[in-house]
């Protein structure tokens, strides 16, 4: 799945930028661009997902939550520190044009890393001391419940908080790690703020969880199964959602602050697991490839004949030999 953010990612960014403003003008060029809505929601959920295994695996190992805590956040904390430096970065490229306002910019990896932090703070709230099966299936449980649940209280809540109930009184650059606001008088939906992105990571982890169930373990193919049919229920949901006449919001927009946007990107994000899933089990994925083909003599001996997988293993195992030859020497 990252594999698809990176190829859309590019699709988007490279075709644009080669393109005259002519060619901007295409009904092609358009249907292209959509594309480039995806990625971030995909980098950010998958974040979720990974921090889901991390977690789960160091629970397996025993970790205590103080430790599982201590070692994400620390980690969240560096690719936070990351993110900062590449704003710099971007900044000396672009200087002397690029304002200093852009050294304060919300990106995709800041929200990353905020959104990892926070994820670690759900963990050790929801943790508990002991590593046996029972208790971690608890604990799995509790998680997916809070998960989910922190993704809903973000996307409920990004609506007034990029509206009627902006923090005003912020500084701007906190403000913007708030609704994106940055250095203009409203939010911007071409930013990253908290609310609505860090609630893709939550989803994530909550999937990844779900994932890691004794039933999913067991029954792999209808779990996944069963979240691509909730992510076709989701978009269904989404569509019915903003037909009603019934509006909790008082400035209502649907394609940038509302749940129900955030809701349709959930269920596009469940279907494309699912489609990626299903490419991998029974796809052409399956059928593999080979960078080099020693059966079309690509690689050749000295002498000119072509090399086998057998004289590779051969010498793999020669080495391994010669490995454990010296150990024992030493």
């Amino acid at each position: 799945m990252r594999g698809l953010a990176c190829v859309l990612m590019f699709q988007t960014h490279c075709y644009d930028s080669w393109l005259s403003p002519q060619a901007r003008k295409t009904a092609f060029f358009h249907v292209s661009q959509l594309g480039g809505t995806f990625p971030a929601p995909l980098f950010v959920f998958l974040a979720g997902v990974s921090f889901a295994l991390v977690t789960d695996r160091l629970r397996a190992k025993g970790a205590s939550r103080n430790a599982i805590a201590r070692t994400t956040i620390r980690r969240s904390a560096e690719i936070f520190g990351l993110a900062l430096l590449f704003r710099l970065q971007e900044f000396a490229l672009g200087y002397p044009w690029s304002p200093w306002t852009d050294l304060l910019r919300v990106d995709v990896l800041n929200i990353l890393g905020l959104s990892m932090m926070l994820m670690g703070v759900l963990c050790w709230f929801t943790g508990e001391g002991s590593g046996e099966v029972a208790v971690a299936a608890r604990v799995r449980r509790r998680t997916i419940l809070a998960a989910f649940s922190t993704a809903t209280f973000v996307a409920l809540l990004t609506p007034p908080l990029w509206t009627t109930y902006r923090p005003h009184w912020l500084p701007w650059p906190l403000e913007s790690y708030i609704n994106g606001v940055h250095t203009f008088d409203k939010p911007q939906p071409w930013l990253f703020p908290l609310f609505p992105w860090s609630a893709f990571a939550f989803v994530g982890l909550g999937v990844g969880l779900l994932l890691l169930s004794a039933y999913a373990r067991k029954h792999a193919d209808a779990g996944v199964a069963a979240l691509g049919g909730a992510g076709i229920l989701a978009c269904a949901a989404s569509v019915w959602f903003d037909r009603i006449p019934v509006q909790l919001y008082a400035v209502y927009d649907y394609w940038h602050s509302s749940p129900e946007f955030f809701l349709m990107r959930c269920g596009l994000l469940l279907i494309v697991l699912f489609l990626v899933y299903a490419w991998c089990r029974w796809g052409w994925a399956q059928k593999g490839f080979r960078l080099l083909d020693p059966s079309e003599g690509q690689m050749q001996h000295r002498h000119g004949e072509p090399r086998t997988s057998d004289d590779f293993s051969g010498h793999a195992r020669s080495v391994g030999d010669s490995h454990a030859h010296e150990r024992r020497a030493g």
